[in-house]
């Protein structure tokens, strides 16, 4: 905090409702610029790397990679002659790994990509594959979960560690509650990890969770199967008019 900040009035407590308020503002203006309605979210780790020395660490980070490349693609063929808040944009957390290969699969798809960024102690900057004005910042982590979830059409999780787990469960909550107003196709893409890391099966076992909520997503190692569940399943949520 520098000086200046410390005599910020909008830092004071009594004040931070206003201050919620104009990062839903400062958001939702921003977006209206853009025409940016519809996103795919990828989460994933921030500390993948595209040569890491940790080979399945860096095949996730490829395969984040050409997933977004395909989906990006995707979007920018079939939503070529509509407006753009038609498309569907590539949107991640904005810093490094999965989180980079995301937006770095679009960029090389010649298609722009958004980073919801948020603001840390000792968090880097956005990823350089994300164009200025699609690049978001947040300092509340609620509202920026929120834009997660309200403009989203589909959701990806790779492996990574407390932030993502927290992502893949709050959104799987808001999906078995019905909190959303249509179920996205939900990926949560590999097995050797996930199926290490979560036992769903278990928690089936001792009723806490219903069989219908396995349901709720696909666990796969496929590009081509997270493309095709995500593709087909947005194709069916829209309407002849929309296409």
């Amino acid at each position: 905090m520098t000086p200046k900040d410390c005599f910020d009035p909008l830092l004071y407590d009594n004040n931070r409702s206003q201050r919620i308020k104009d990062e839903f503002d400062k958001t939702q203006k921003q977006l209206e610029k853009l025409g940016m309605q519809n996103t795919i979210v990828m989460f994933g780790s921030a500390r993948n790397k595209p040569d890491d020395a940790n080979d399945l660490a860096k095949h996730y980070y490829w395969q984040a990679h050409a997933l977004s490349k395909k989906l990006a693609t995707w979007s920018s063929e079939t939503f070529a002659d509509k407006p753009t808040n038609k498309k569907y944009y590539i949107c991640s957390g904005g810093g490094g790994g999965v989180m980079e290969a995301a937006n770095r699969g679009a960029h090389d798809a010649g298609e722009p990509s958004a980073g919801f960024n948020i603001i840390l102690p000792h968090e880097q900057g956005a990823n350089p594959y994300i164009p200025d004005d699609y690049v978001f910042w947040f300092h509340y982590f609620f509202v920026r979960k929120f834009y997660f979830a309200y403009l989203a059409k589909a959701f990806v999780i790779f492996p990574g560690g407390f932030g993502t787990m927290d992502e893949l469960f709050e959104i799987l909550t808001l999906a078995q509650t019905q909190k959303m107003q249509k179920l996205p196709p939900f990926v949560i893409f590999g097995k050797e990890f996930f199926e290490k890391v979560l036992n769903f099966d278990m928690l089936l076992q001792h009723g806490f969770i219903s069989p219908e909520d396995k349901d709720l997503f696909i666990l796969t190692d496929s590009v081509d199967e997270a493309f095709e569940h995500i593709t087909e399943n947005i194709k069916r949520s829209l309407s002849f008019v929309e296409l």
